[in-house]
């Protein structure tokens, strides 16, 4: 999945402080820091002539009782508004309840989940309620969000409802080479039945099919899956594995998303962190991801000619904790999304123009008798 003469033999003796580093814009959405709160689980989409970012936003700890959806808006992706809930209080788990902020199964949560842009003019949040004691409750459902913009121009979002049981999403929907739409499945127990895939979404937004992808909890420990289509319209799903191998696995499917292949352990190293990519307008894929296996900095932007090997790895933002990326392309740019230790929400933009003036050096393997890469710029 690595590929090119700059790669070392031992893919985790990268020593990132040598990759190209990509030029970027950044700016910060939203801190929480002086409150103590966390943000997380960030997504971008471009509607109605505006980007909009989404994410976690709640007290302590990541996923604690009372946590929310919030979202900002912006004509440029560099300057945001003011963030404004997009959910209600989960079930009335708010800071008055003495369950607020705490891990318990006797109090609910909001997890962002994803702009899903289903026609030209529909566009939803989705976003998961479940208990917040672990990952996850049995009580898990899969909620959409309508957006709406009125004459004056002011957003609201209307509850549209329940549209699938017992799933979390990665990522928003999007449509394979049959007009389906295709998003990943887990279900609360997860853990030991798999991931899955639903399949639908056409004729309404709760309806879909459920598939299997076997091997997902017993070849690795898959976590937080994403997908593509390739150019032949077949399908190819890479995985976190929570059993610290280090290393992305990836699966395949050639019916549409109805079974897939057995999932094999890449040479693609890996923090044990949330990824993301895409194929971009041009044809190239992009994915950027925490590659560095000792810790979740930098985040780095590979990019492939087919969607399957990819022979450049750059450098796109690092030098501490950041994470749980998501990426998008509109009109000649990337935005990447991203958390900085789970506590604010970033946005780095990239012109892809940019992309094609970075070459890869001969090496940029470790030093001899270094154990690890230094990852600050």
């Amino acid at each position: 999945m690595l590929a090119g003469a700059w790669v070392p033999a031992d893919p985790h003796r990268i020593d990132f402080t040598k990759l190209p580093l990509v030029p970027s814009e950044h700016v910060v959405v939203s801190d929480v820091r002086a409150a103590d709160g966390v943000n997380q689980h960030n997504y971008l989409v471009h509607h109605a002539g505006r980007y909009l970012a989404m994410w976690s936003d709640g007290p302590g700890k990541e996923d604690q009782v009372g946590q929310r959806v919030k979202y900002a808006t912006s004509p440029d992706g560099l300057n945001w508004s003011e963030p404004e809930y997009l959910t209600p209080m989960p079930k009335g788990f708010g800071p008055d309840s003495p369950l607020y902020g705490k891990r318990t199964e006797e109090g609910f949560r909001w997890i962002s989940r994803g702009f899903w842009q289903r026609v030209e003019n529909e566009l939803y949040a989705l976003v998961s309620l479940d208990e917040a004691a672990g990952f996850f409750g049995p009580s898990l459902e899969l909620h959409a969000f309508r957006f709406s913009l009125n004459d004056a121009g002011e957003i609201s979002w209307e509850d549209a409802g329940v549209i699938a049981d017992d799933a979390i999403n990665n990522f928003p929907p999007k449509q394979i080479g049959t007009g389906e739409w295709m998003m990943t499945r887990r279900p609360y127990d997860y853990k030991t039945t798999g991931v899955k895939v639903l399949i639908g979404g056409q004729k309404a937004i709760d309806d879909w099919q459920s598939f299997p992808i076997l091997g997902t909890s017993s070849e690795l420990s898959a976590e937080e899956p994403l997908w593509w289509m390739l150019p032949d319209k077949n399908l190819v799903a890479l995985f976190r594995d929570n059993r610290q191998s280090k290393f992305l696995y990836r699966s395949f499917s050639s019916d549409d998303g109805r079974s897939w292949s057995p999932p094999v352990k890449t040479n693609f190293p890996d923090a044990t962190s949330k990824i993301h990519g895409q194929r971009l307008s041009d044809g190239r894929y992009v994915l950027v991801s925490n590659s560095n296996p000792f810790r979740r900095d930098p985040l780095t932007l590979a990019i492939s000619d087919d969607g399957l090997v990819f022979t450049k790895l750059f450098y796109l933002f690092g030098g501490r904790h950041v994470d749980y990326p998501c990426v998008l392309e509109h009109d000649g740019f990337l935005l990447v999304a991203f958390a900085g230790n789970k506590q604010t929400v970033e946005v780095v933009k990239v012109r892809l123009s940019d992309l094609d003036a970075l070459e890869m050096p001969e090496s940029v393997e470790l030093a001899l008798g270094k154990k690890e890469s230094k990852t600050s710029r």
